[in-house]
């Protein structure tokens, strides 16, 4: 799939030099076909490193994509500079009007505190009230799935003992939904995170439907409204070094971190990561935007 972005944007250049497709705006032009829509809402601290995995992953389909990120305005970045974002990013008010195919809204490191206590709560509520109207499917990845199945559905999350770190296996739990068509049985994907949306809750929702999940790491993939809202409690788009380097910045700044699970070999830090998700990140993404999206979305916008 060609991605469409503006020609100078970062990610461009090392999409391309992976041999990724990437369309700047003067070719996109020349096009006849509709690109897919998608608003990409990336609440990650390192938005850089954000751009580039969702890129990655969204680019293994035959469709044109026009990406457009946007940020929230009730938080300042302190780890992504401001002429970064005055440049690639925009805020609600710039779309408030407009409509899209598909939208990502990512995780966010605020999981330790309450909902409430977020500074960009009441915002982040308002964009997901908003894309309910305004976006054919929406994709709630890890912090942003357990706040959206708590502004939607009150199922609040809850802290875990210890951090869930690492490489687990989940199950598929429903084939006949197309969002998990050519998953194996059991397939793999990373978590990074210390809290979770209770299983038994989720289960308990009648307007939930679990498709995916882990005896360890809980629900995987869930979704909801026939695929308008679609929630992955986990981060399939990391790349190979993700997680190796969440685990030595945590060691560096003294914190309890354990070895990641499953993922360097033989539990050695020093080896390098073995990447065993990537595939099945890459067909996600591909149903989504083929079942979810380009399916389901109006040509005329």
């Amino acid at each position: 799939m060609p991605i469409k972005t503006q020609s100078d944007l970062p990610a461009k250049e090392i999409l391309e030099n992976e041999n990724i497709f990437v369309m700047d705006e003067n070719r996109a032009l020349h096009q006849d076909i509709r690109p897919l829509q998608v608003l990409i809402l990336n609440n990650m601290p390192i938005k850089q490193d954000t751009e580039l995995q969702l890129l990655r992953a969204l680019s293994n389909t035959p469709l044109q994509i026009d990406v457009t990120f946007m940020t929230v305005k009730s938080h300042v970045s302190v780890n992504t500079s401001a002429s970064h974002l005055n440049k690639f990013y925009i805020t609600l008010d710039d779309v408030r009007d407009r409509n899209f195919d598909g939208m990502i809204i990512t995780g966010a490191p605020v999981e330790d505190i309450s909902f409430e206590e977020v500074d960009y709560w009441e915002e982040t509520c308002e964009i997901m009230d908003w894309a309910q109207t305004h976006v054919t499917s929406t994709l709630y990845i890890c912090w942003a799935a357990q706040a959206a199945f708590y502004h939607f559905y009150g199922i609040n999350k809850a802290h875990l003992s210890h951090k869930l770190f690492g490489i687990y296996e989940h199950k598929v739990a429903n084939r006949k939904i197309p969002l998990v068509r050519g998953f194996d049985d059991i397939f793999l994907a990373p978590h990074s995170r210390h809290t979770e949306t209770p299983a038994s809750e989720i289960h308990a929702c009648k307007d939930l439907t679990v498709l995916a999940e882990s005896p360890v790491a809980g629900v995987f993939l869930a979704i909801a409204e026939d695929g308008k809202k679609i929630f992955v409690n986990g981060h399939p788009e990391y790349d190979r070094y993700t997680l190796r380097n969440e685990y030595v910045r945590d060691l560096n700044k003294g914190l309890p971190i354990q070895v990641p699970y499953n993922y360097f070999p033989e539990d050695n830090p020093e080896e390098r990561p073995l990447l065993q998700w990537r595939s099945h990140s890459n067909n996600l993404y591909s149903n989504w935007l083929n079942y979810y999206v380009y399916q389901a979305t109006p040509y005329e916008l």
